[in-house]
């Protein structure tokens, strides 16, 4: 009718039809099958047990016991029946739920990642061509010294310091790679105003193991990116210094399984199979776990309890728990 006002729930919409519940029958198969069956039984009983003879007291309640209670019966029957198919069916459906709830999930997170990872290539090419710059010019300057000033930096030689001779490469006149800016380059910057972040970053990659490490680092994160897996999401379980230390020492087995800490399931298949199927996901892996397995084996030497803690908790030492798990490195 005009004058009726629509119920709003009724208009609401769903945002996707899975989540619905939908509606079940007040009467099946199952309920229309029991009450057939009951209905035979009953007459089956009034004919043989019934009508033959009049029991009187204890003899009726046997006849009424033997009467009613494979009605009963039936009709548990029936009720577990159909709880059951209720069960499945709603289990299908929170299936269905949870895998359109993923895949909603790696669908926003890949666009995300899109606009994201062109930003931070761009930066990235930034900083290297930075460096390349700086190294230039050392280079040249270097390079157009005049003969005296080889001659002072050959008397100062002569003493207890070591000489350094012109045309030295500019990794080798920088200063030395402070661990905290270290672990900062290898966690990557948070944002795009990450300043601090991108400021490291800028330092270690002039240090050529350090960007071979961190080039092998955003080749394996891009890689996992596009299976909609991402360190930020991971939550391992973090493993104690003495087992980074122990690894870096060359144990393995059970004494260092701890570094396996990530336990999403979900991460390890999708990249147990990637693995298997993909032979440059395959390779670029394996090339960031050898350059891994060097730099602990070198940052095991210089650094502390708490540094070894900071670094175990980097994006890049979590794609080193994940795909080594998946490759079998702490078997």
């Amino acid at each position: 009718m005009s004058g009726s006002k629509p119920d709003p729930e009724s208009e609401r919409p769903t945002s996707l039809g899975i989540y619905d519940r939908p509606r079940v029958p007040s009467v099946t198969g199952i309920e229309i099958a029991a009450l057939v069956l009951s209905l035979i039984w009953l007459v089956v009983s009034v004919v043989f047990l019934v009508m033959p003879g009049q029991e009187q007291g204890s003899g009726l309640i046997v006849t009424f016991l033997a009467v009613f209670m494979p009605v009963a019966m039936i009709w548990v029957a029936a009720m577990a029946m159909r709880a059951s198919r209720i069960m499945r069916e709603e289990s299908a459906r929170l299936q269905t739920a949870i895998d359109a709830i993923r895949n909603t999930y790696v669908i926003q997170q890949q666009r995300a990642a899109s606009t994201y990872e062109p930003t931070v290539s761009k930066k990235l090419d930034e900083i290297a061509q930075t460096a390349k710059k700086t190294e230039d010019a050392l280079a040249t300057f270097s390079s157009k010294r005049s003969a005296p000033a080889r001659v002072a930096l050959q008397h100062a030689g002569t003493g207890d310091q070591t000489s350094l001779e012109l045309g030295t490469p500019a990794e080798e006149i920088a200063p030395p790679l402070t661990t905290d800016v270290f672990v900062k380059a290898l966690n990557f910057p948070e944002t795009q105003d990450d300043t601090e972040g991108f400021d490291a970053l800028r330092v270690a990659l002039k240090d050529r193991k350090t960007a071979q490490l961190v080039q092998a680092s955003q080749d394996v994160l891009t890689l996992l990116s596009q299976e909609g897996i991402y360190m930020d999401d991971l939550r391992p379980d973090m493993a104690r210094p003495e087992v980074w230390r122990q690894f870096a020492q060359g144990a393995r087995g059970k004494t260092v399984a701890a570094l396996g800490g990530i336990r999403d399931r979900s991460s390890l298949a999708l990249t147990a199979a990637r693995m298997k199927q993909d032979p440059i996901f395959r390779d670029a892996t394996h090339h960031f776990l050898r350059r891994f397995d060097n730099m602990i084996v070198e940052f095991d030497s210089i650094a502390s309890d708490a540094e070894l803690t900071e670094l175990g908790e980097t994006r890049t030492a979590r794609a080193f728990m994940l795909l080594g798990r998946v490759a079998g490195t702490f078997d």
